[in-house]
């Protein structure tokens, strides 16, 4: 079993994690094999060895077939192509993945769905979610989780997480940074953030910050009777001005 740390300079998404984790080393087609067993279609993944500030890296994406949703919005009139928190579920305990993976999908969807529901003040059944519950934001969070499994990781830690400063404009509005989604998620929890006040935009969203909370048990530096083996990046799709890019370690205890 392994330990991973997570070097969070930049923040953390679904996709930055999975880009990470791939770029560790683990093989794309057997992840592809794992991720089939959510028995949906739709969609393509893509994975790509990529270079930004001439620093190598994996960037991790998926392309939905038609159109793409975005943002969460409250549930007040009939849409096309949304999914409640049920029906996300039912997704997850439909699938042949293994159980643990299973629990632990389930348990980030409904906490970035509590933290929604209490943000916009209504009940979890009223709320629908576009970017966290569209298909690209289903497998990004159930292969965070194959992925740690295929690197047979057990204790994940992590340095502070750094977030933007600001607002950004959504389609209902302007939001603080961190969101509040995110913010919300840091009740009751002892996740730590600081604010780059250069970078003028999120840099840890709802899906990075619930992957944060499932996972990490200890916020530290790299602990001490710990050496690095291996070192990945996974690039964010975002534009901050800086280096957009998680960077995760894994550890091995020294001989």
């Amino acid at each position: 079993m392994n330990t991973l740390y997570l070097d969070a300079f930049s923040g953390i998404s679904g996709d930055m994690f999975i880009g990470a984790l791939l770029d560790l080393g683990i093989d794309f087609e057997e992840f592809k094999k794992e991720l089939a067993k959510i028995n949906v279609d739709g969609y393509e993944l893509k994975n790509e060895k990529i270079s930004k500030s001439s620093i190598f890296g994996t960037s991790f994406d998926v392309r939905i077939h038609g159109e793409k949703d975005h943002g969460f919005i409250e549930q007040h009139h009939h849409t096309h192509d949304v999914r409640h928190l049920t029906d996300i579920l039912k997704i997850i305990n439909d699938s042949d993945l293994k159980d643990v993976i299973k629990e632990q999908a389930t348990d980030v969807f409904t906490e970035i769905a509590k933290a929604e529901a209490i943000v916009h003040n209504i009940e979890i059944s009223e709320i629908h979610f576009h970017e966290v519950g569209a298909l690209d934001s289903i497998i990004d969070i159930i292969g965070c989780f194959i992925a740690l499994d295929l690197l047979n990781v057990n204790k994940v830690i992590s340095s502070t997480l750094t977030d933007g400063s600001g607002f950004i404009d959504v389609a209902h509005g302007r939001m603080p940074v961190p969101v509040p989604a995110v913010m919300q998620m840091r009740v009751g929890s002892q996740i730590l953030i600081k604010q780059d006040i250069a970078i003028h935009t999120e840099l840890i969203t709802p899906t990075g910050m619930g992957i944060v909370k499932n996972i990490v048990s200890e916020f530290s530096e790299i602990p001490s009777e710990l050496t690095i083996e291996k070192v990945g990046y996974g690039f964010g799709k975002r534009e901050t001005g800086g280096f957009n890019a998680l960077r995760v370690l894994l550890l091995e205890k020294k001989n």
